[in-house]
């Protein structure tokens, strides 16, 4: 069988100019191109490491571009959304994909060009640079656990058409849930707060994806909990391989601890991790073996018999 090496970031902001104080905040108005920069510049370099230790894809963290700025309100944050097909950060992901020969799930704050809505977009891009796509995040998070207040409805909202455009490359009849056929195989993206909801995994699955990635940046006792159970769980139930990456660290001014525990897991379960850089895991997906028999003797697809409306 057919073995991919597929890869995830586990980072924390690159900026290293970053205020003391949450007061201070208001200093970086005019240092928001620096931040971006720093940040893809940073993971040029381990989309590099990853490739060099032959990796076919990689995924990036949830708005890897910036510092995970949604715990606290501050309208100055939104002046970082950017387009999300000729956006810098787009620009620079397709140059670092042709250049090394690898698939990018890119997650960026998205300034949509036609409607001027913001959203929390991940942009799929082949590995000889072509964009095939994006898929936005489809439910939006505010709340607060006993570490913190997270408010991502004040920065984005939820999904809407992400004006993909209708080809051989995308798949799916939702346009809220494509997957697309990369070099590498079918993928799916389903971000962070997407994950907790049943039919993400299943719609995903049910247009074709072998591989979902879900980029967070998530903290607190029953999401840590939660996020080694979900991914088992939806992967046994769907056949399909999960790769889950969280921050790892905190980052100024917030000290936000993000609990890492970056993984991907299959249908038989978690996946070794083969990477020695802190900031990547690594591991080898035989996508080949979901057409597999299921060890368990199950047919869960073949066997439902009870179709329940929502």
């Amino acid at each position: 069988m057919s073995t991919l090496r597929a890869a995830m970031t586990q980072t924390v902001n690159a900026y290293t100019d970053m205020p003391a104080h949450i007061e201070e905040l208001s200093s970086l108005a005019d240092k928001l191109d620096d931040i971006r920069k720093a940040n893809l510049d940073h993971h040029a370099e381990l989309i590099s490491h990853a490739a060099g230790s032959g990796a076919g894809i990689i995924g990036l963290g949830e708005l890897f571009a910036a510092p995970y700025f949604a715990l606290t309100r501050d309208p100055m944050w939104r002046n970082l959304a950017e387009d999300a097909t000729i956006g810098p950060t787009v620009t620079r992901m397709k140059s670092e994909a042709q250049k090394h020969n690898i698939v990018i799930v890119a997650p960026i704050y998205e300034l949509c060009a036609h409607t001027g809505n913001r959203f929390n977009t991940a942009a799929v891009i082949d590995r000889d640079g072509t964009l095939l796509g994006t898929f936005r995040k489809a439910h939006i998070p505010c709340g607060s656990n006993e570490q913190g207040t997270f408010d991502e409805s004040f920065y984005y909202g939820p999904a809407s058409d992400p004006y993909n455009k209708r080809s051989a490359n995308i798949r799916g009849d939702n346009p809220l849930l494509p997957v697309f056929t990369t070099a590498v195989g079918r993928i799916g993206v389903s971000i962070c707060y997407d994950r907790h909801f049943a039919h993400m995994c299943e719609g995903l699955v049910r247009a074709g994806a072998q591989l979902i990635y879900s980029p967070a940046v998530t903290f607190g006792e029953k999401s840590r909990r939660m996020w080694d159970i979900e991914f088992e769980c939806d992967a046994a139930r769907h056949n399909v391989f999960i790769g889950g990456s969280n921050r790892l660290g905190s980052e100024r001014p917030w000290r936000q601890d993000y609990f890492g525990e970056s993984h991907f897991v299959g249908p038989n379960g978690r996946c070794e991790n083969i990477s020695e850089h802190a900031d990547i895991v690594i591991a080898d997906l035989t996508l080949d073996s979901l057409d597999a028999a299921d060890p368990s003797g199950w047919n869960l697809a073949r066997d439902t018999n009870l179709q329940i409306d929502t």
